[in-house]
């Protein structure tokens, strides 16, 4: 499997933006997706996930202001992003787990990540 995140740009405080993660080279929608985020001189850290049966997983730094959602017609998944701070600036990495069964918010439970795509929120 393959993924391919996008979306990522520079936008003001208290923007929007959404990401966007397609999954190629198989069908993902059994599967467990996550996105995680890495701001400069941190360690990289969770920000969501949503189930295979849509169940959803927040980082109480983003709850209420982020949403993730998948589409499996078009192997996707979202990360809208509102009311952005410029904490939230990061590179976002979207991540596929085989298994459904395993804790959400650990990145070493995830099999797949696809490259990142940078988020800049100015002040």
């Amino acid at each position: 499997v393959q993924l391919q995140a996008s979306g990522g740009g520079l936008v003001q405080a208290g923007g929007s933006l959404r990401l966007s993660c397609a999954a190629s080279g198989r069908t993902f929608s059994t599967y467990r997706m996550g996105w995680f985020r890495q701001a400069p001189g941190k360690e990289r850290e969770f920000v969501a996930a949503i189930s295979w049966t849509t169940y959803t997983y927040y980082a109480d730094s983003v709850k209420g202001r982020f949403t993730i959602s998948r589409d499996n017609a078009k192997n996707t998944v979202y990360l809208q992003m509102v009311s952005l701070k410029p904490e939230d600036t990061a590179v976002y990495y979207c991540a596929l787990d085989f298994t459904n069964n395993r804790d959400p918010r650990d990145q070493r439970e995830y099999d797949c990540w696809g490259q990142g795509t940078q988020v800049t929120v100015s002040s």
